[in-house]
């Protein structure tokens, strides 16, 4: 099964791109505008000096040669001011339209659903936010301008030789068979090969990550050959991509360099001929050939930008595909009644026909405390992401206050329940950066309340520069305990009414954990709390207790009666008390 994100197809592509250059038309046709008069000024030039060859033939003034050499200067000092202003706004048009493509994109990987993420891999999604983005940026910065210049130049510059000399003109064409089938043969193979390449490199840096990642364990089981050995491979496929993808341009360059060498020649040639039977003066192809070598620039830099668009329109159909990802939950306008909390036969499967739920049925009372305890990879953890919304059941469902969760906007549903796992993350930036995500208007003084909540106040009173000290990476260095108090005091602010605690405090050792789940008591107070704990002390202290093996529930009571009923629950215990 191809677990791989979409790509985005030509067509839509285009179609993205044209919305884009649409959303910034008024910036679009000002740096059009300055690049066509910056043209029209490099154009006279040419045009000066061909009547000058023919006036100088004919016989003329110095007071002639002397307006003509004014004229030509005056055109080089505003063509100079115009370039400098319309490069200056050209790249500014680049940055908009960047900043709204990486807004665009940003958006739409953090609204896309979980379960793609996690089933596409590291590697694929990182690819896109780093590598993709990266040549995109590059193209859209630099290369949509210069080639807005390319273009006016290169229209205009064939306007001005046809208006010259229209016969010697036609010299300039000689080259374009070249350009032609060259330009075909590589545009049929650039696409697939540069996917290719995106690909590879995606592939690499899923391997390089997940073996940084996991790297005890890698050392544990001994894993080291494996994936050095899979590191290997990948880096085979992408140099093959990468001899692919060199191999077109060795074909694309001097092609198009004989191209551009040959039109000046031609243009010389046909010119001396026109010029032998009377046809032409030698100013016109005096002024054709300074047009036609004066292209070269332009066209070359055009050939360039087609490369390296070949590149950015891989990427881009690699971005864009993330957008169209199928959405796993339409939203309902329906508003929950209550916060009483109900799964029916709720199953789930990571895989079709391979169910890890089994038709679960669960009421949580709204303020109850329930405790999830089972074997490991019993479904106690799925069991929590169904019951954070996290995930839509692929059979029965689950609603808070009649409705389902999956119906709920992503903001709202976050205000009703909310889940916190032994995975954490600590973001680059300040602690109250961090601590800010769950709610943008707290003050400092809320925010300590939320990290003493959590038990976590000593050391961040302890920092270098308190709530403003810098964290993540490069900066200050967070125990992975004082990580997973900066989760549980987001969750604090969040302020959900149900929380589902997925080992929270796993990262603790057990009297830390004991003292911070009884620091969390008052926070706790009045919510309705699911923990999924490995501790037993946390079941022990719950109003109820659910035994999960094998995607069911197999026993749910309270402590006292389920010790008392001696089954799997009653095991456990005395397993764990005597440990």
């Amino acid at each position: 099964m191809n677990n791989k994100l979409p790509i985005a197809d030509g067509a839509t592509v285009r179609k993205h791109t044209a919305m884009l250059l649409r959303a910034n038309k008024r910036p679009l046709a000002g740096v059009i505008t300055l690049h066509t008069f910056a043209a029209l000024a490099g154009l006279v030039g040419p045009l000066l000096l061909g009547g000058l060859v023919d006036a100088v033939t004919q016989g003329t003034t110095s007071g002639y040669v002397n307006k003509v050499v004014g004229i030509l200067v005056a055109a080089v000092i505003a063509q100079t001011v115009l370039i400098r202003f319309a490069q200056r706004n050209a790249m500014i048009f680049g940055e908009t339209v960047f900043a709204d493509l990486r807004e665009d994109f940003l958006a739409t990987v953090t609204e896309l659903p979980l379960s793609t993420v996690e089933r596409s891999g590291t590697g694929d999604l990182v690819g896109r936010t780093t590598n993709d983005v990266d040549r995109v940026q590059h193209s859209v910065r630099f290369g949509v301008p210069r080639i807005l210049v390319a273009s006016v130049t290169i229209v205009l510059t064939f306007i001005a030789a046809f208006f010259t000399a229209p016969l010697v003109a036609l010299g300039m064409f000689v080259g374009t068979p070249i350009i032609l089938v060259i330009g075909r043969w590589y545009l049929k193979r650039a696409a697939p090969a540069y996917l290719r390449e995106s690909a590879a490199y995606a592939a690499l840096n899923g391997s390089i990550t997940e073996s940084v990642e996991g790297a005890r364990t890698v050392d544990a089981l001994g894993l080291g050959a494996r994936r050095r050995a899979k590191i290997d491979a990948d880096l085979r496929e992408a140099f093959a991509a990468e001899t692919r993808t060199l191999n077109l341009r060795t074909v694309l360059v001097p092609g198009m360099d004989s191209a551009f060498v040959i039109g000046p020649i031609a243009v010389l040639l046909w010119g001396g001929y026109l010029l032998s039977q009377g046809h032409v003066t030698i100013g016109a192809v005096t002024t054709v050939v300074l047009y036609s070598m004066q292209l070269v620039g332009p066209v070359w830099e055009l050939i360039f930008w087609l490369d390296e668009i070949q590149v950015a329109a891989t990427s881009m159909a690699r971005i864009i595909g993330v957008g169209l990802v199928e959405r796993d939950r339409e939203q309902g306008e329906r508003t929950p009644s209550d916060e009483h909390i109900v799964a029916d036969g709720v199953e789930y499967a990571y895989r079709p026909g391979h169910n890890v739920l089994h038709g679960i049925d669960l009421d949580l009372a709204v303020g109850e405390r329930l405790a999830v305890v089972g074997p490991s990879g019993a479904g106690k953890s799925t069991l929590g992401r169904m019951l954070a919304g996290i995930h839509p059941p692929t059979g029965g469902s689950v609603k808070v206050g009649g409705v389902p969760l999956i119906e709920l906007p992503l903001e709202d549903l976050r205000r009703h329940v909310a889940l916190v796992t032994q995975e954490h993350h600590v973001f680059v930036g300040s602690l109250a950066e961090n601590l800010r995500l769950a709610d943008v208007t707290a003050d400092d003084a809320t925010l300590m309340d939320a990290l003493e909540a959590v038990d976590a106040r000593t050391w961040a009173d302890a920092l270098p520069e308190g709530l403003e000290t810098e964290v993540g990476s490069g900066g200050y260095v967070l125990t992975p305990a004082q990580a997973q108090q900066v989760a549980l005091a987001r969750l604090v602010l969040l302020d959900p009414h149900t929380l589902i605690l997925d080992e929270a405090t796993s990262l603790l050792d057990p009297r830390a954990a004991r003292h911070l789940e009884r620091s969390l008591n008052a926070v706790l107070a009045g919510r309705t709390v699911v923990a999924i704990a490995h501790r037993l002390h946390t079941a022990h202290d719950a109003d109820r207790v659910a035994v999960v093996d094998g995607g069911l529930i197999t026993e749910i009571g309270s402590h006292d009666e389920l010790v008392a009923a001696d089954g799997d629950y009653a095991r456990l215990w005395h397993s764990w008390q005597q440990a």
